[in-house]
């Protein structure tokens, strides 16, 4: 790498002043490292933009000085304050709008007040107080951050301290005089601030803000799909009425080549129905919480995949290490307990899913020309995979989808005709209750055995469901909570395997 080539790189990135600082740094290095670094391959450095923007975007997370450093540590596993500025960075990029436009906002308030009025002759459960919200692709990022980082925290957790353990005991080699040497060396060295030499921490912070810039990376895509703040499938916002993001359902719209105002329906329709349901049902938002934080809780890492990962990484910086925080490289396969979980998240989102579809055609076949087409696309996507999917499997390995969406919506559909709209959405009541999918043939084991699927029953079978979500939830939830009736995945009626309500797939 030419001398002057680094040197006018740093400049670019940092300015005059803090340039000519950060090049008679590496100017001032003994002669081994300074001449590692400048034998590296210069088509690697980032563009001079992208390091003002991850600059701008660590100074909006708090990470000015070591102070901050060290609370971050000690605040948690994730740096949410960097996820948020990551996210809105992607949220605010060029082509998103700033505003709700007047016009389309017009649109879709109109779309909500009708769709609640469709909805009330097909659904039993009522409206939800307070408005639904209209957000801009920013909105949609502030509002739900928190959420997606009380899930992932478990798993930030597990990687935190697997990373210090694998930099503490195996690679602690790696620092030398306060200065970071070696295969962490990278185009500029970081001299490693007093008060964080310890490896430990210092890996435990570049963990923490490499897992919150993969999540704000996560969250600030997603922010350019979703159309609903239920798009994933559970409740994320604090609203409970749900909200719109009004930019994505125009995008949509437009790539279906289907009316505006169909589509805003469609959406609106889709949304009002999650929110009823959620608002209507205490246990089912606990529930998804109880099933996702137990396959969270039960990740393990593998040292050795990490430690692979961390001898690849060409410098010390949260992009570089981001291999060694994923976790398709470095988890290891799911436990029994963790498919068990999984497979009842499944269930409990294909019947949530099922229910909406079932609902929202029924109140919108007679208002949608194209509610065929919308349907048809909605359940593709869910099948296929959305942004959810995506964004729960890159940060909790957890490839969730609501594979059996199709049959959850027909049977909701034969319910409402044999018993009535009242009688198919109080099924909901309580878990005991839920219809089970019918039994999936692809489930048989490989010795060619039927599926372990028992068959569908409504008899309990007399184990204490309260009890057994007391030990799921680890005391984490209020007693209105867990009286409504959350069972655990091990035997659960509404989600697991060898109950009386819904099954595993």
């Amino acid at each position: 790498m030419d001398e002057n080539a680094i040197r006018q790189w740093l400049i670019e990135c940092f300015g005059p002043v803090q340039g000519e600082m950060a090049w008679n740094q590496i100017a001032n290095l003994p002669e081994g490292i300074r001449e590692q670094l400048l034998s590296q391959d210069p088509s690697r450095l980032p563009k001079p933009a992208e390091v003002q923007s991850m600059m701008q975007a660590f100074a909006a997370g708090g990470l000015n000085t070591v102070d901050d450093m060290q609370r971050t540590v000690q605040e948690g596993p994730i740096n949410v304050k960097l996820a948020t500025s990551i996210a809105l960075q992607q949220a605010n990029g060029e082509g998103s709008e700033r505003t709700i436009n007047a016009e389309t906002g017009q649109a879709a308030r109109r779309a909500v007040s009708e769709a609640n009025l469709w909805l009330d002759t097909t659904c039993a459960f009522d409206p939800v107080a307070g408005e639904t919200a209209l957000l801009t692709r920013a909105g949609w990022v502030e509002g739900t951050l928190d959420a997606w980082a009380a899930f992932s925290a478990p798993v930030a957790q597990s990687m935190n301290d697997a990373l210090a353990s694998v930099i503490s005991e195996r690679l602690g080699d790696a620092f030398a005089d306060g200065e970071v040497a070696g295969m962490f060396a990278g185009p500029v060295p970081i001299p490693v601030p007093e008060g964080m030499k310890d490896p430990g921490q210092l890996m435990k912070l570049l963990a923490n803000t490499s897992f919150a810039m993969q999540l704000g990376r996560a969250a600030g895509t997603m922010s350019h799909e979703v159309r609903g703040s239920f798009d994933q499938g559970v409740a994320l916002l604090r609203n409970p009425a749900g909200a719109l993001i009004v930019q994505n359902i125009v995008d949509y719209a437009s790539s279906l080549d289907i009316p505006l105002d169909e589509v805003m329906a469609y959406m609106a329709l889709q949304e009002l129905a999650h929110a009823r349901l959620f608002a209507a049902v205490p246990w089912l938002m606990p529930r998804f919480e109880a099933l996702i934080g137990k396959y969270a809780r039960g990740i393990s890492i593998d040292l050795d995949a990490m430690e692979e990962q961390l001898r690849e990484a060409t410098s010390m910086d949260p992009d570089s290490l981001s291999g060694a925080v994923n976790l398709t490289k470095v988890g290891i396969p799911d436990t029994p307990e963790q498919r068990e979980a999984l497979a009842s998240l499944e269930t409990l989102l294909a019947l949530v899913e099922g229910w909406v579809d079932c609902v929202t055609w029924k109140a919108g076949m007679a208002h949608i020309p194209h509610i065929e087409q919308l349907r048809e696309m909605t359940r593709r996507e869910r099948a296929t995979g959305g942004p959810s999917e995506r964004t729960f499997a890159q940060l909790l390995g957890m490839h969730l989808r609501p594979k059996r969406m199709r049959e959850a919506a027909a049977l909701w559909e034969r319910i409402g005709l044999d018993e009535g709209d009242a009688q198919r959405d109080a099924h909901w009541s309580h878990p005991d209750l839920l219809p089970q999918l019918p039994a999936d043939e692809s489930e048989a084991d490989s010795s060619g055995d039927a599926p372990k699927t028992p068959v569908a029953t409504e008899q309990t079978t007399g184990i204490d469901w309260d009890a057994e979500l007391s030990k799921l939830l680890d005391e984490g939830l209020t007693d209105g909570g867990a009286d409504t009736g959350d069972a655990n995945a091990d035997g659960d009626p509404g989600t697991g395997e060898g109950g009386s309500g819904t099954n595993a797939d």
